[in-house]
């Protein structure tokens, strides 16, 4: 195959190990062996690895290298052409349910390319237990950001500019001579310490605030001002309430049992109240590159999700197609959250962050906010959000004062 059809991150990682790098074993499979059931190299390089019984199987689309990173899938998976052909099978799926409004927002946004889901290929790696990290430079230093792996006491991740293992340093100085260019190098970290090379991505196109202001910058004597702007971004607002929606299937479904003045609902017009919501998100997602989402929801809405989900369990056949309408809108608002950058709620809120979503390069500019408030303040500051008029589509300002504590300004 002409080496112009090999996705970058496979075209990168054969560059690296052969400069010698310590990048695992691994094998790259098309889609089309996948769909001629060309399997013969996967089985033997798979037979080297049998005793590992697992391996992670790394998406390899031929244009993935134009969209940020995470938006593709690796997935540990056995050490069988079965396995293999499984977490396939799931990368192929994703783009069109998990990623799909991630994807159509790079493509609006930062025009990424359409893309067939079928021509997704995958690298095979042998599978390592240890701490994921990422490493790129900024500001003329390297900033490295930990996950680190299943352990016993988990730790969250994090970013420093001093790694546990100095040699990082200049491995990735090494690593970003070899290649020729500005790039994000992932590593995993084995449990007795050993450095692999599992990933590399070009980085050299992206423009990033940090790499870029001085070249535009004019540098003056002095400055008088009455206010100090710290640290402060600006946001659309959406403006979350899941126990309205709730509410809304319930009062439907009351009316469709119950009866109601006029012509009682259906169980379509119950299901359209799920999939206006959905499309409200799918909007907001697609005119908003960059959101805050308001987690405002008075009542724990679990609740009243289970209320709504079994309301119609005396008409089985009704109740199996809202209870999936549920489920699937729980997947969907957690996709549209895994858009937004700001999260404005009470405490309790967590975000599950994987090692791009925490430091990759797409994070710099616009790294993830999390503000919150305490729980015994919850009733309160939901009233003044009420009274302040904060309404989806509206515009707020966070500021981060001196002591970390942050203000939000309807503007």
């Amino acid at each position: 195959m002409d080496i112009t059809f090999i996705p970058e991150k496979a075209r990168l990682l054969e560059r690296l190990k052969a400069g010698h790098f310590n990048v695992p074993d691994f094998i790259y499979v098309p889609a089309s062996d996948f769909k001629n059931r060309k399997f013969e190299a996967l089985e033997t390089f798979l037979e080297k690895h049998r005793e590992n019984f697992k391996v992670i199987a790394r998406s390899a689309h031929p244009q993935e290298e134009f969209f940020k990173g995470g938006t593709f899938e690796s997935l540990e998976t056995y050490a069988d052409t079965g396995g293999i052909e499984y977490a396939r099978k799931r990368m192929v799926k994703f783009p069109g349910t998990v990623k799909r409004l991630s994807i159509l927002r790079q493509q609006k946004f930062n025009n990424a390319p359409r893309i067939d889901p079928e021509e997704m290929g995958v690298i095979v790696m042998p599978f390592i237990e240890g701490t994921s990290v990422m490493a790129k430079m900024l500001e003329n230093q390297w900033e490295f950001g930990y996950s680190p792996g299943n352990q016993k006491v988990q730790k969250a991740p994090y970013i420093t500019r001093t790694p546990h293992d100095r040699t990082l340093i200049q491995l990735s100085e090494d690593i970003q001579k070899h290649l020729g260019f500005r790039c994000e190098i992932e590593y995993i970290i084995s449990e007795n310490n050993e450095i692999h090379v599992v990933q590399a991505k070009d980085i050299s196109k992206i423009d990033i605030l940090e790499l870029t202001a001085i070249k535009r910058s004019i540098f003056l004597d002095g400055i008088r001002r009455i206010r100090k702007r710290r640290n402060y971004r600006e946001r659309p607002i959406f403006l979350m309430n899941k126990k309205n929606l709730y509410l809304d299937v319930i009062n439907k479904c009351e009316d469709m049992i119950h009866g109601c003045e006029g012509k009682a609902p259906d169980i379509e017009d119950i299901l359209e109240v799920i999939t206006e919501y959905e499309t409200r998100l799918e909007d907001f997602s697609l005119k908003n590159q960059r959101f805050a989402v308001i987690e405002i929801t008075v009542r724990d809405p679990h609740e009243l999700y289970q209320i709504a989900n079994h309301y119609l369990d005396e008409i089985p056949d009704l109740q199996k197609q809202l209870s999936m309408a549920l489920h699937d809108n729980l997947y969907k608002i957690d996709y549209f959250l895994g858009e937004a950058d700001t999260f404005i709620a009470k405490e309790k809120l967590t975000v599950n962050l994987c090692t791009h979503d925490a430091y990759g390069i797409d994070t710099v500019r616009n790294p993830l906010w999390s503000v919150y408030w305490h729980v015994d303040k919850h009733d309160k500051i939901l009233r003044d959000f009420k009274r302040l008029g904060f309404k989806t589509e509206d515009t707020v300002g966070i500021e981060i004062g001196a002591e970390e504590k942050p203000i939000i300004y309807r503007l």
